[in-house]
C-alpha cells in the first residue's frame, strides 16, 4: 500500500535549484529556474569560486569589481578575442567591445556601449577597457594617432571630473558619452565627447571623509615644481575648498605623478604648455577665491566687505588678471534694475559667501566645458568623415543616500529614462525571436516605469513646477513642496508619489529600483545656478586670453545653441540686472531633460549594448561577496528585470540539433536525422503532457522555465534503466564468451602439447646423433692439442731449465768470490775483536789480582786489629756509631736516587701533558696545524714512553743489584748490625711502595695521554674529513656561480640582440609610416591645393646617455626650451640643410656611410633615416663596449676563482672561513653589479627605442643634431684613416660601369620576374654583386664600391616592399641578404691577410657600414617571412588547432546542456564551407619550409623560424582554450593532443627537432593532458602539479574551472580538488608572473650563422639571358 503525504502548497515552497551541470554557468539566462537565489547563488560562485568577475544576462554584460589588480587585460588577452565570436569566448568586457565593433563593421550601423552601475562599482575603469580595446583593434593607420588621443581624454577627465567619495576613491562625479568615429576600412578616425550634469556644489563643499576633484589636490602637491610656484599655492590642508572632508591623501595614489600624466595628455592633445599654465592659473584661482576672507559690518550684519589688502585676494586677482579693487567690490555687492534705474545694493555676509561660491562654481563648470570641447576639437576629423561610431556611455547609476538632494534626483531620473529603454529593447528582443520562430505571440507583462518619468517629466510634473516655482520672485523651497502636495497627493494622487508623515519639506518616489525621499532644501537654488553679471564682466575684461575666452562664450540670450548641445549643455546662467532676460533664463532641470532627450534619441538611434557594473562590498575588500548589497543593485541596474522578462516567456531555447543529440535516448520510434523537427515533436508530446510549457518554433525548441531540468530527470532516469539492461546483457555474454574461450584454449593446448612431444623426441634423436659425431672429432682435436701443447711445454721447459743453471752457476762463481772478500773482512775483524778482547781481559786479571792482594791485606790488617782486644773495647761505642752513620748514609744517598729517578720520569710525563694540552689548544686555533702537531705529540709519546720503559728498567735493575750487595753485606755482616736491618727492611719496603705507587701514577699518566693521542687523532681526521667537504663544496659554488653568471651574460647577450632586431625593425615600422605620411601629403597637396596642416602633436627629444661611462661617447645635451618643441607654435626663421650640417659631421665622425641616406628621396626621410642609423651606431657601439667589459670581468672572475686553490693553507681558522667566503662573496658581489649593469642597459634601450618613436618630425631632429655635433666631435676627435693596404690584381670579375649601375639594379633585383627569380641558382644575385663590389674595389675606386652597396641594399629594400606577401621571393632576398654578408665577412681586412690566398685577398675598402646594413636588412627580411606566415596562419589556428575533429566519433557525443548554444543576443559568425582541420596549417608551414629549403638556407636558420612558429601557434591556442569553455573537456583535450602530435610528426620529419620548435609546443601539450588525466583524488592533485611545468598556476586553476563535461561519463571538477591543486601550487609559485595569458606577439631573437662561401669566379657562374646583364664586362 503507497503512503501518501500532503505537500505544502507551492507558495510555501522555497525556491528550485539548478541542476548540478548549470552550476557556473556563464549565462544566467540558460539556468533552468530563474529566480533570485540562483542568481545570486551563481554570481557567487563564478566571483567567489571562480574569480570571474563577468557574466552574461541575456544582453546584459554583469561585471563585479574584484577591488584587485586581474591579469586580463593585457595585449594578449585583446589579442585573443579580437575577431571572436561572442559565444565562443568567457564573458568579459573585450568580448562585449568586440561584439559592438563587428557588428558596426558588418551592418555599418552605430552601436552603444551603456556602462552604469553606483559609484565605486567599476565604471569608469570599464568605459577605460573598452576604449583602450577600440584603440587598439581600430588602430589609425595615419601618423596623428587618434587612438592615442582617445586613450589620453582618460586621465584628463579624471583629472577634472572624478573625486574620491566614501564609496569610491575616483568617482565620476558627471556623466559622459563618447562617440568613437570609424572610418570604412574600421579604423579610428576621430571621437566626440559629452558631458551631463557636473556636479559643481562639490568645488565649494565636501562631505566628510570625501575630496575635492582631485585637479586641486595635484596642483597642491606639485607646488613646488619650478613652474608652479608661480600659482602661489600652498598645501591642500590650508585652502577652505580642500580641507572640508578631511581626507586630503588617497592611500595608494601619488598626485605629482597624476599631475605630470595629466599635463603628458594635455600635450597628447594639443594644448600647448601656456595654455596649460593658463588653465592651471585658473584652478589656483578658484583655490585663492575661497580663500577670501568676507567681513561683516553695519547693523546687525546686514554689510560686508572684503581687505583690499587681503593676500587671497591679490593672488586671485594677479592669477586672473583682473582689477582687484572693483573685483573687492562686486563680490560684496550687487546691482538692482528698479524701473529704468540701477541701483546698488550692499551684501550680507552669508549673501557674499553664496555669491563668491556661486562664482568658483561657475568657472570651474565653464573651464571644465572648455576642456570638453577642446578634446573635442583635438578629435574631430576634418578631412574624412565618420563611417560609422561606436558611443561609450559611462553614467552614474542609481543613488539613495541618507539625505537625497537634487543631484539625486537628476541621477534616479536619468537611470528611469535608461531602464524604460532598457525594457523595451529586451521586451523588443524577446518579441523579434518570438515573430522570427514563428511562435504564437502572448504579450510578456513588464514592469512599465512610463508613470513614473510622467510624473517628472510630465505636465505639472516635478521639473515643471520646480521651473514655475524658480520663476517666482519670492519663490523657496517650502512653497515647492506644498504645491507638489496639491498637485500630487491631494487632487489627483500619483501611485508613485508619496508625502512622507514627519516632515513637510521633503517627498518620496517610488522609482522602479526602490522608494528614494528627497529633501527640498536647495533644489530652488540648485536648479537657477545663478551668478551675478558684474564679476562675470570683470572677467571678461581679463588680460589673461583664457579666462577672456571662457566667458565671453556664454550665449547673451540664454538659448540653447546647437554646438553646446553637441559637446554638452551648459549648467548655469547669469543674473543680470535687466528684468526683461528673467524669463529666458535657462535651469539645470530644463537643461538636464533636454541633453537627457537628446542622449535618448542618440541611444535609440543605436544598437545598445549593456554593461552593469556591481560593487560586491561596501569594504572595498578584495573578493568579498555581501548578497544583500548585490541583490539591490541588481534590482536597481535592471538585471532581474531582465531575467523576469525572459522568465515570463520561453527563457530555455535548443536548436533542433542540440535537442536531438542531447535527448535522443528519450525518442521513441524511428530517428531520422533528416526529420528532426517531426522526432521532437513526437517526443516532447509524449514527454510533457502539458503544450503550454514548450513551443516548437523554425529552428528552435522553446521551453518554459524547470522544464530543462524535468527533461534531464528523465533523461538520467532512462540513461539508468538501459544501463542496468545493457549490464545484464554484457554480463552474459561475457560468460559465455569466456566458456567458448575456455574450451577452444583447452583443445588448442591438448593439440600443441602433443605436437611439442613428438617435435621433442625427434629433436632427442637428431641431438644424440650429432653428440657422437661432435664427441668423436672433439676427443681427436682435444688429443692432438694436448700432444701439441704438451711438446711445446717440453720445449719451453727445457730452455728455461737450461738458462736457470747457467744463470745459477753464474751467481754462483759472483758468490765465491764475494764470499772471499767477506771472509777477508770478517777474519780482520775477529782479529781486532780478538786482540781488544784479550787486552780487556788482561787488564780485568791485573785488576782481579790487585784487588785480591788488597783484600788479603785488608783481611791481615783486620785480624791484626781483631787481636787487640783492649783497643776494640775503647772503641766500641764508636764503631756503632760509625756503623750507624754509615747505614744512614747509605739509605739517604739510595733514597735521593729513588727520587731523582722518579723526578726524572715524572717531570717529562708532565711536562709532555701540558704540551699535549697546549697542542690540542692550538690544535683547535689553527684548522692547518692540525696534522702535524698531532704527528710530533705522537714521536714525542712514542720517545717518552721509551725512555720511561728503559730508564724504569735501568733503576729496577740498579735497585737489584744495590740490594743484592746489600743482603751480600748483611750475610757477610750479620752479627754488626742486627737492629739495623730491620730498619732497613721497612725503609726498604716503604721505598718501594713509593717507587710502586708513583710507578703506578706514572703508568696511568701515560694511559691518559694515549687516550688523549687517540683523540686527538680523531679530531685530526674529522678536521681533514670536514676541510675537504669545505674545500668541494666551495668549489661546487664557485663553479655554480661561474656557471650562472655566464648563462646570465649569455641571456642578457640574447637579450641585447632581440632588443637591437626590435629596434630595427620599429625603425622599418616608422620608415613605412613616414612614406605614408609623405605619400598622402602629397596626395593632399596636389587634390586639394592647400598644405596639410600641422598635427599639433609635441615633440620631446630627451638626451642620449651612453649606457656605460666607459664607452667614451658623450651625452646629447639641450637646453630646456630646445627640449620641449610644440609643432604647433608658431614657425620659428628656417635655414637650407646643406651637406656641411652638424648631422653629415657627426655622421662622419661615427663612421656611417651616407650614400644609402642619399640616395632616398626626400629630405625629411633621408634626415630622419641619418638621425637613426646615428642612434644605431652609438647603441652598437655601447653594446660592443659593454660585452667586452663583461667578457673582462669574466676572465677577472675566473683568475679569482682559480687563486684561491693555488695558495697554501694558514694557520688560522678565521682566514680558512674567509679564504672560503671571499671568492663567493666577490662572485655574488660582481654579479650584482652585473646585474645592475643590465638593468641599465635594459633602460637606455627602452629610452632609445622610444627616441626612435618620437622621431617625427625634422625640425626638432635637425635643432637638436646641430646643437649636439659639435659636443660630439670633440669629445670623439678626429682619426687618421688607415693605411691602405697593397691593391691586388685578381681575375674572374665583372665590371659595372658608374651610367650602368641603374640599369643593373633595376634588371637585376627591382623587375625581376617571380618565375626567373625561383629558376636561378640560390644567391645568384649576390654573387653578381659581390663580383661588381670587388672588381671597383680592386680598381681602388671605394665610392663606387660604396655606392654599389648602398644601391644594392636600397633596390632589395624595395623588392621586399613589393613582394610584402609573397613569401618565395622574400625567401630569396634573405637568402641573397645572408650570403652578400658571408661574402663581405670573408673578405674583410684580417691581420693575417698576407698568408691568404689568391681567392681571399680582403677587401681595400672600407665597407663597414655597408656591411651593417646588410646584417639589418636581413633581419628585416627574416621578420617580414615570418610576419607573412604569421598573418596566413592567424586565422586559422583557433579552427585547426581547437576546434578540428581529425579523430571520429568524439564530436558527436551528448553535448553539455548549453556547451554549443549560442548566447542570447548574439549573432553567431556563418560557418566556413570548409571543415575546420590541421591541413591549412601543415599546408600553410611546408610553404614556409619549401620557400626556405629552396633557397639552400643553414638548418640553424630554419630551426628558429620554426621556433617561432610554433611559438605563435601554440600561444595562441592556449589562449583561446583559457578563454573558451567548451574547449576544455576531455574529448577536446584528447583531439587537441592529436592535433600537436601531427604537428610534432611534421617538424620531426623535416628534421627540426633539434631546435627549440617541439619544445616551444610543450604548454599547448600539457593543456591537453590536463583535460584528460583523472582529476578526483590528492595523489591526482600531485600528480598534476609534478606534470604540468611548462604551464603556471593561474593557468592550470583557470583550466580546472573551466573544465565542463561534454557526457554524462565525466565529472565536473570539484572545489575541493581545486582548493588542493591551489595549495600545492604556492610551493612553486616563486618568481612566477600572474599573468594568465602567454605574450603572442613575443619575439625571439636570432642568429644568423655564418657559412663560408666558396671561392667565387664569375665562369663558376649560371646566369641566365632573362636577367638582361650583358652589358656588365668580364675582368
Amino acid at each position: 500500500m503507497d503512503v501518501q503525504y500532503p505537500v505544502s502548497p507551492e507558495s510555501g515552497l522555497p525556491p528550485l535549484g539548478n541542476p548540478d551541470i548549470l552550476e557556473g554557468e556563464n549565462d544566467l539566462t540558460a539556468l533552468s529556474f530563474l529566480h533570485e537565489p540562483a542568481v545570486l547563488h551563481n554570481l557567487r560562485v563564478r566571483f567567489l569560486d571562480y574569480s570571474s568577475i563577468y557574466t552574461y544576462c541575456g544582453i546584459v554584460l554583469v561585471a563585479i569589481n574584484p577591488y584587485e589588480e586581474l591579469p586580463i587585460y593585457g595585449e594578449e588577452v585583446i589579442d585573443a578575442y579580437s575577431g571572436q565570436d561572442m559565444a565562443d569566448m568567457e564573458p568579459h568586457i573585450f568580448s562585449v567591445a568586440e561584439e559592438a565593433y563587428r557588428t558596426m563593421t558588418r551592418e555599418q550601423k552605430n552601436q552603444s556601449i551603456i556602462i552604469s552601475g553606483e559609484s565605486g562599482s567599476g565604471k569608469t575603469v570599464s568605459a577605460k577597457f573598452t576604449m583602450r580595446y577600440f584603440a587598439v583593434v581600430g588602430g589609425a593607420a595615419q601618423q596623428t594617432s587618434v587612438e592615442e588621443r582617445v586613450l589620453a581624454s582618460n586621465p584628463i577627465m579624471e583629472a577634472v571630473g572624478n573625486a574620491k567619495t566614501t564609496r569610491n576613491d575616483n568617482s565620476s562625479r558627471f556623466g559622459k558619452y563618447i562617440e568613437i568615429g570609424f572610418g570604412s576600412h574600421g579604423n579610428i578616425i576621430g571621437g566626440n565627447m559629452r558631458t551631463y550634469l557636473l556636479e559643481k556644489s562639490r568645488v565649494v563643499f565636501q562631505a566628510p571623509d570625501e575630496r575635492n576633484y582631485h585637479i586641486f589636490y595635484q596642483l597642491c602637491a606639485s607646488r613646488d615644481l619650478p613652474e608652479m610656484r608661480v600659482l602661489k599655492l600652498d598645501a591642500a590642508e590650508n585652502y577652505c575648498y580642500t580641507n572640508q572632508g578631511g581626507a586630503t591623501q588617497i592611500p595608494g595614489t601619488d598626485d605629482v605623478v597624476d599631475l605630470e600624466r595629466t599635463r603628458s595628455a594635455f600635450t597628447v592633445l594639443g594644448v600647448r604648455s601656456d595654455q596649460q599654465m593658463e588653465l592651471f592659473q585658473i584652478l589656483a584661482a578658484i583655490l585663492h577665491l575661497g580663500n577670501i576672507n568676507i567681513q561683516a559690518s553695519g547693523r546687525g550684519g546686514d554689510r560686508s566687505y572684503i581687505d583690499v589688502e587681503d593676500r587671497s585676494l591679490a593672488v586671485f586677482s594677479k592669477l586672473l588678471g583682473v582689477e582687484r579693487a572693483q573685483m573687492a567690490h562686486w563680490l560684496c555687492h550687487r546691482r538692482l534694475a528698479v524701473g529704468t534705474e540701477m541701483l546698488v545694493k550692499p551684501m550680507s555676509g552669508q549673501q557674499a559667501g553664496e555669491a563668491r561660491d556661486a562664482l568658483a562654481k561657475h568657472m570651474y563648470g565653464q573651464l571644465f566645458m572648455w576642456i570638453v570641447q577642446r578634446l573635442n576639437t583635438a578629435l574631430r576629423v576634418q578631412r574624412e568623415k565618420p563611417k560609422s561610431f561606436i558611443g561609450v556611455l559611462d553614467i552614474y547609476g542609481f543613488e539613495t543616500f541618507d539625505r537625497n538632494s537634487f543631484e539625486q534626483f537628476c541621477i534616479n531620473y536619468a537611470n528611469e529614462k535608461l531602464q524604460q529603454q532598457f525594457n523595451l529593447h529586451v521586451f523588443q528582443l524577446e518579441q523579434e525571436e518570438y515573430v522570427r520562430e514563428g511562435l504564437p505571440w502572448n504579450r510578456i507583462e513588464f514592469s512599465d516605469n512610463q508613470p513614473c518619468i510622467a510624473l517628472i517629466e510630465g505636465p505639472l510634473g516635478l521639473l515643471d513646477l520646480l521651473d514655475e516655482e524658480c520663476r517666482m520672485p519670492k519663490g523657496s523651497d517650502e512653497s515647492w513642496a506644498q504645491k507638489l502636495y496639491d498637485q500630487h497627493h491631494n487632487h489627483g494622487p500619483s501611485p508613485h508619489f508619496r508625502k512622507p508623515r514627519m516632515s513637510n519639506t521633503a517627498f518620496i518616489i517610488l522609482h522602479f529600483a526602490d522608494t528614494v525621499q528627497y529633501e527640498c532644501d536647495g533644489f530652488l537654488e540648485k536648479n537657477r545656478d545663478t551668478v551675478f553679471e558684474e564679476p562675470i564682466n570683470i572677467l571678461r575684461a581679463s588680460q589673461s586670453e583664457l579666462v577672456a575666452e571662457l566667458f565671453q562664450q556664454e550665449p547673451t540670450e540664454g538659448t540653447l545653441s546647437q554646438p553646446g548641445m553637441k559637446s554638452g549643455l551648459r549648467n548655469g546662467s547669469l543674473r543680470s540686472g535687466k528684468r526683461a532676460h528673467r524669463e529666458h533664463k535657462l535651469t539645470v532641470g530644463f537643461q538636464f531633460r533636454q541633453s537627457l532627450h537628446l542622449l535618448m534619441e542618440t541611444l535609440n538611434s543605436t544598437t545598445p549594448h549593456y554593461v552593469r557594473c556591481i560593487k560586491p562590498n561596501d569594504l572595498k575588500q578584495p573578493f568579498l561577496f555581501d548578497p544583500k548589497r548585490a541583490v539591490q543593485q541588481l534590482r536597481a541596474c535592471g538585471v532581474l528585470e531582465t531575467i523576469r522578462i525572459s522568465a515570463s516567456g520561453y527563457p530555455s531555447r535548443w536548436t533542433y540539433p542540440e535537442f536531438f543529440n542531447r535527448y535522443r535516448v528519450l525518442l521513441r520510434g524511428p530517428l531520422n536525422q533528416d526529420q528532426l523537427q517531426a522526432s521532437c515533436h513526437r517526443a516532447l508530446s509524449a514527454l510533457i503532457p502539458d503544450p503550454d510549457q514548450y513551443c516548437l518554433g523554425k529552428s528552435k525548441v522553446f521551453f518554459r522555465a524547470g522544464q530543462v531540468a524535468l527533461l534531464e530527470k528523465l533523461r538520467a532516469e532512462r540513461l539508468r534503466a538501459a544501463g542496468v539492461i545493457i549490464q545484464s546483457w554484457v554480463r552474459g555474454w561475457l560468460g559465455r564468451r569466456r566458456y567458448q574461450k575456455i574450451c577452444w584454449a583447452t583443445l588448442t593446448l591438448q593439440r600443441y602439447a602433443r605436437g611439442g612431444l613428438a617435435r621433442r623426441l625427434a629433436h632427442t634423436l637428431r641431438l644424440t646423433r650429432a653428440a657422437l659425431v661432435i664427441q668423436k672429432t672433439y676427443r681427436m682435436v682435444a688429443v692432438r692439442q694436448m700432444y701439441l701443447v704438451i711438446r711445446q711445454a717440453t720445449i719451453t721447459i727445457q730452455a728455461l731449465v737450461r738458462g736457470t743453471l747457467a744463470r745459477r752457476a753464474y751467481r754462483r762463481l759472483l758468490a765465491e768470490r764475494a764470499a772471499v772478500v767477506l771472509q777477508a773482512g770478517v777474519r780482520g775483524w775477529l782479529a781486532r775483536r780478538a786482540y781488544r778482547r784479550l787486552r780487556a781481559a788482561t787488564l780485568l786479571a791485573q785488576c782481579c789480582v790487585r784487588r785480591r792482594a788488597a783484600r788479603r791485606e785488608l783481611l791481615k790488617l783486620r785480624a791484626e786489629a781483631r787481636s787487640v782486644e783492649r783497643y776494640r773495647e775503647l772503641n766500641k761505642g764508636m764503631e756503632v756509631k760509625l756503623m750507624q752513620l754509615q747505614l744512614r748514609a747509605d739509605q739517604q744517598v739510595r733514597s735521593g736516587r729513588l727520587r731523582a729517578a722518579v723526578g726524572t720520569r715524572v717531570l717529562p710525563a708532565r711536562r709532555e701533558r701540558n704540551a699535549s694540552g697546549a697542542s690540542r689548544e692550538r690544535a683547535f686555533g689553527c684548522l692547518f696545524d692540525v696534522s702535524v702537531v698531532a704527528a710530533r705529540e705522537s714521536a714525542v709519546l712514542r720517545e717518552t714512553l721509551h725512555a720511561e720503559r728503559e730508564s724504569h728498567a735501568a733503576e729496577l735493575a740498579r735497585l737489584r743489584g744495590a740490594l743484592l750487595k746489600i743482603e751480600a753485606q748483611l750475610q757477610q755482616q750479620p752479627q754488626a748490625a742486627p737492629a739495623l736491618t730491620e730498619r732497613e727492611e721497612e725503609d726498604r719496603r716503604r721505598t718501594e711502595e713509593r717507587a710502586a705507587q708513583e710507578i703506578s701514577r706514572l703508568t696511568q699518566e701515560v694511559q691518559v695521554l694515549l687516550s688523549e693521542k687517540r683523540a686527538l687523532e680523531e679530531e685530526r681526521e674529522a678536521l681533514r674529513a670536514r676541510l675537504l667537504e669545505q674545500e668541494r663544496v666551495r668549489e661546487e659554488c664557485i663553479a655554480l656561480s661561474v656557471a650562472q653568471a655566464g648563462e646570465g651574460l649569455r641571456a642578457e647577450l640574447e637579450e641585447e640582440r632581440r632588443r637591437y632586431q626590435g629596434l630595427l625593425k620599429e625603425f622599418t615600422r616608422l620608415e613605412q609610416r613616414y612614406e605614408n605620411l609623405c605619400e598622402m601629403s602629397t596626395l593632399a597637396e596636389h587634390g586639394r591645393g592647400h598644405r596639410r596642416t600641422d598635427s599639433a602633436q609635441s615633440l620631446v627629444l630627451e638626451p642620449l646617455s651612453p649606457l656605460s661611462p666607459s664607452t667614451g661617447f658623450p651625452p646629447f645635451s639641450l637646453p630646456e626650451d630646445e627640449r620641449r618643441i610644440s609643432v604647433a607654435s608658431p614657425p620659428c626663421e628656417s635655414k637650407p640643410w646643406n651637406p656641411d650640417t652638424p648631422l653629415n659631421a657627426l655622421m662622419g665622425m661615427m663612421g656611417v656611410a651616407k650614400d644609402g641616406a642619399e640616395r632616398m628621396k626626400g629630405e625629411d626621410l633621408r634626415h630622419a633615416y641619418d638621425a637613426v642609423r646615428v642612434a644605431n651606431k652609438f647603441l652598437e657601439a655601447q653594446l660592443l663596449s659593454q660585452r667586452s667589459q663583461w667578457e673582462e670581468e669574466l676572465s677577472v672572475l675566473r683568475q679569482r676563482v682559480r687563486a684561491p686553490r693555488e695558495v697554501p693553507l694558514t694557520h688560522s681558522d678565521s682566514h680558512v672561513t674567509m679564504d672560503v667566503q671571499d671568492p663567493v662573496t666577490v662572485l655574488l658581489s660582481d654579479n650584482m653589479d652585473l646585474m645592475e649593469q643590465v638593468e641599465a642597459g635594459e633602460q637606455e634601450c627602452r629610452r632609445l627605442r622610444r627616441e626612435l618613436r618620437e622621431l617625427r618630425h625634422t625640425v626638432t631632429l635637425r635643432r637638436a643634431l646641430t646643437h649636439t655635433a659639435s659636443d660630439v666631435a670633440f669629445s670623439l676627435g678626429q682619426e687618421a684613416p688607415p693605411p691602405q693596404p697593397k691593391r691586388a690584381e685578381l681575375t674572374g670579375l665583372l665590371e659595372c660601369k658608374k651610367r650602368d649601375e641603374a640599369k643593373l639594379m633595376k634588371n637585376l633585383i627591382t623587375e625581376l620576374r617571380v618565375d626567373s627569380a625561383l629558376s636561378m641558382t640560390p644567391g645568384l644575385v649576390a654573387s653578381v654583386l659581390f663580383l661588381c663590389v670587388r672588381q671597383a674595389d680592386c680598381s681602388g675606386d671605394e665610392t663606387r664600391a660604396r655606392s654599389l652597396c648602398a644601391a644594392a641594399i636600397a633596390a632589395i629594400k624595395g623588392a621586399l616592399k613589393k613582394h610584402c606577401n609573397d613569401v618565395d621571393m622574400t625567401a630569396l632576398w634573405l637568402k641573397n641578404a645572408c650570403l652578400l654578408t658571408d661574402l663581405l665577412t670573408q673578405h674583410s681586412a684580417r691581420k693575417d691577410s698576407s698568408s691568404v690566398s689568391e681567392e681571399f685577398v680582403p677587401l681595400t675598402s672600407d665597407l663597414s657600414d655597408q656591411h651593417r646594413a646588410l646584417r639589418d636588412l636581413a633581419i628585416q627580411a627574416y621578420q617580414q617571412l615570418l610576419s607573412i606566415t604569421e598573418s596566413r596562419l592567424q586565422p586559422i589556428i583557433v579552427p585547426s588547432m581547437l576546434e578540428s575533429e581529425m579523430i571520429p566519433g568524439l564530436g558527436g557525443s551528448g553535448g553539455k546542456l548549453s556547451g554549443t548554444r549560442k548566447r542570447a543576443g548574439s549573432d553567431a559568425r556563418t560557418g566556413a564551407s570548409e571543415t575546420p582541420s590541421m591541413v591549412p596549417v601543415l599546408r600553410e608551414l611546408g610553404a614556409l619550409h619549401t620557400a626556405l629549403s629552396r633557397q639552400a638556407l643553414p638548418l640553424s636558420l630554419l630551426e628558429q623560424a620554426f621556433r617561432q612558429i610554433t611559438h605563435l601557434l601554440a600561444s595562441t591556442a592556449l589562449n583561446s582554450l583559457l578563454l573558451r569553455k567548451d574547449i576544455c573537456s576531455w574529448n577536446r583535450g584528447l583531439q587537441i593532443r592529436y592535433n600537436v602530435s601531427l604537428l610534432e610528426e611534421w617538424l620531426r620529419s623535416r628534421g627540426l627537432q633539434s631546435g627549440d620548435a617541439v619544445a616551444s609546443l610543450e604548454p599547448l601539450i600539457q593543456a591537453a593532458q590536463l583535460l584528460q588525466v583523472s582529476k578526483k583524488s590528492d595523489a591526482d592533485a600531485k600528480a598534476l602539479v609534478q606534470t604540468c611545468t611548462a604551464l603556471s598556476n593561474q593557468q592550470i586553476v583557470k583550466i580546472l574551472t573551466l573544465y565542463t563535461p561534454h557526457s554524462d561519463l565525466e565529472e565536473r571538477v570539484t572545489l575541493n580538488f581545486i582548493r588542493t591543486v591551489q595549495g600545492l601550487l604556492k610551493e612553486r609559485s616563486d618568481g612566477q608572473t600572474r599573468q594568465l595569458l602567454l605574450d603572442v606577439r613575443r619575439v625571439f631573437p636570432v642568429t644568423f650563422p655564418y657559412v663560408p662561401p666558396p671561392p667565387l669566379r664569375v665562369d663558376l657562374l649560371d646566369i641566365p639571358d632573362s636577367l638582361k646583364i650583358s652589358f656588365l664586362r668580364r675582368v
